[in-house]
């Protein structure tokens, strides 16, 4: 079973004793990397507001500006990218499971130090910089769902996934509930096998995409011309309704893509980014506040320098992260993560002509 690291994965590397695995699932990178592109795009403000958390009613209500680059973002940025990076979390997190399970005593201690270290970034990051942080969420419903539900059967697991995710969008789109009930998902694909044949095909992920599409559809319709007759409950459900419906469509559209002659520039352009999610999502936050030093209050940030600062954060990191990924096999903070996860230190120098493998 190729290995995985839960939510933001490095390359993975090998440690000494531990002998080659098979490759990575090169389709998790790009997903990563461009859920990494979205999520920095919807938060640009809400880290230059120096922690403000705001959820903001759809940009097309009556009480809203009209101009067309807002509801753009409204439409396809807000809350489409969160559960992408949650439903690769549990993915990862059971691949990691899978891999480990026969070669460690015990794997379950291994992901509880990976889960800690996580919530231990999270809180430093929430401290000191951000107070939007979602690793604390992540870790936390790591510890207190994902790794519990390691011991129930699979069937179990996709059930609760299902009843979580429903759960999480009639209370309104609760992100802690919506969140562990993606990460089960996840953990459920891969239990029933789906991970690994993520691109095996074209057909089903361009069915299940024009489904999600054609779900969405209505859903996108009520957030944006019925927003301002709706109280808040229901414009909650409306809009995380639409959120995870416009994910999937993303995932599907990226999975068909890179089953045509467009797959290495989609891997050349969100691979590198995907393969150091950890610290390129955390360095983001030094960035964006820097730039907040510089061009004052975002209060009166306009969309388009929204977009600027966003691509120009992306435009320091991508060179950055292919430059490091030539000579060394993960991130500096994934490699971190992976030697408190192990308790030992791994190697991080990447050997001459070797490729990425399992651990």
């Amino acid at each position: 079973m190729p290995h995985e690291d839960p939510l933001l994965s490095g390359s993975p590397g090998t440690l000494a004793a531990a002998p080659p695995g098979r490759p990575r699932i090169a389709a998790l990178d790009v997903l990563r990397g461009f859920a990494l592109c979205g999520i920095l795009l919807a938060n640009v403000k809400a880290i230059a507001n120096a922690g403000e958390v705001v959820l903001r009613r759809s940009p097309a209500g009556p009480q809203e500006t009209h101009d067309g680059v807002q509801q753009v973002m409204g439409m396809l940025v807000d809350h489409r990218f969160f559960p992408i990076f949650s439903l690769l979390f549990g993915i990862g997190f059971s691949l990691l499971l899978a891999s480990v399970t026969g070669r460690v005593a015990h794997p379950r201690l291994l992901l509880l130090r990976r889960l800690l270290a996580l919530l231990a970034i999270g809180l430093a990051h929430f401290l000191l910089l951000w107070q939007g942080d979602i690793l604390t969420v992540y870790a936390a419903v790591g510890l207190l769902v994902l790794l519990p539900s390691t011991w129930l059967p699979r069937g179990a697991v996709a059930g609760l996934a299902v009843a979580l995710v429903t759960t999480a969008l009639v209370l309104g789109g609760d992100r802690t509930v919506l969140v562990a009930g993606l990460f089960l998902l996840g953990s459920a694909l891969v239990r029933y096998g789906v991970a690994d044949r993520l691109e095996d095909s074209t057909r089903v992920p361009l069915l299940l995409g024009l489904a999600f599409a054609t779900a969405a559809a209505p859903a996108l319709w009520v957030q944006t011309e019925l927003a301002g007759g709706m109280d808040d409950r229901s414009f909650n459900f409306w809009i995380h309704t639409a959120g995870a419906l416009v994910a999937g469509v993303y995932v599907c559209v990226l999975l068909v893509l890179l089953r045509t002659p467009l797959r290495p520039a989609l891997s050349v352009v969100f691979a590198p980014l995907g393969r150091m999610a950890l610290t390129n999502y955390l360095s983001a936050t030094v960035l964006v506040l820097g730039v907040r030093q510089v061009l004052g209050s975002p209060q009166d940030w306009s969309p388009a320098r929204v977009y600027l600062i966003a691509a120009c954060v992306l435009c320091v990191q991508w060179p950055l992260s292919v430059l490091w990924l030539r000579r060394y096999r993960q991130g500096p903070l994934e490699w971190l993560w992976r030697w408190i996860t192990w308790a030992r230190r791994p190697p991080l120098r990447r050997a001459p002509g070797r490729q990425d493998s399992s651990p």
